[in-house]
Parts: structure tokens; C-alpha cells; sequence
């Protein structure tokens, strides 16, 4: 696996065999070989950000100047099943575009969600796990 998370961080980011995972923000940048670790862990190919038929767990490549990270965020939610995830991947500290620990973490309370902490995933890449409050959604 290389430079990439191993099957014990993306379990620990909530990937599992069976899993609809949806994508946002994809770009020649992204860490392509954590993207096929991900697919490998659930069994299937990523979707892209027009599939509607709702996901397990969201998979969201943010960079510091991309749009709005609240509203990438609850475009996210929207699309997950109950119990469902997100995980919110971040260019690294000293890496270009990187975003403040501080910043996803407001973010993520704006949008109704609670940080599960970050874990490396690649080279270039942290991944924070992101998960809807307990209880049903309204």
C-alpha cells in the first residue's frame, strides 16, 4: 500500500466491505491509490457527486479555496443513510492548500457534525472522520 492507509486506518474511518461511498471534490490531485485502497475495503467503485440514491458514507477531498467547506459538508449529509458517514480529506499541514484543523472543526459544528479525529491516509492527505449526531434525522 505504499505511501497510503492500510485497511486498519480505514476501518477506523468507518469503510467496510458492502459500502456506497460518494464522492466530492475529485481532482487531479487527489491521493489515487487511498482512492482504490477505499474501493478495495468496500468492494465496489467510488460514486461521483450526481449519484442520488443515497450512501453509506460520503467521501470529501476539500482544499483550502475550494467552495464553501459548511455547504460541501451538508450537501454530504443529505445524500447519507441513516448512520451513515462522512470523511473529510485535507492536504496536510505545510502542504499547498492546506486548511486548519481549527477551520474543519468549525465547520463541521455548523453542519451539525461531530469530529471522530484525523487519521494520515497518504502522503499528501489527512482524513477526518465526520458523523451526524445520534438519533434520527429531522
Amino acid at each position: 500500500m505504499g505511501e497510503t492507509a492500510g485497511a486498519g486506518p480505514l476501518a477506523k474511518l468507518g469503510f467496510a466491505t458492502g459500502q456506497t461511498i460518494q464522492e466530492f471534490g475529485y481532482d487531479d490531485d487527489v491521493d489515487d491509490d487511498l482512492r482504490f485502497d477505499i474501493e478495495d475495503a468496500v468492494g465496489s467503485e467510488l460514486v461521483d457527486e450526481d449519484f442520488n440514491e443515497g450512501a453509506d458514507g460520503v467521501l470529501i477531498w476539500y482544499r483550502d479555496g475550494d467552495d464553501d467547506l459548511v455547504d460541501l459538508l451538508v450537501d454530504g449529509v443529505t445524500k447519507l443513510f441513516d448512520q451513515g458517514f462522512v470523511v473529510l480529506c485535507t492536504p496536510k499541514a505545510g502542504r499547498p492548500d492546506h486548511v486548519q484543523a481549527s477551520d474543519v472543526e468549525e465547520a463541521a459544528s455548523t453542519a451539525g457534525l461531530q469530529t471522530g479525529g484525523a487519521v494520515n491516509v497518504a502522503a499528501d492527505w489527512t482524513a477526518t472522520r465526520l458523523m451526524p449526531p445520534k438519533g434520527p434525522r429531522r
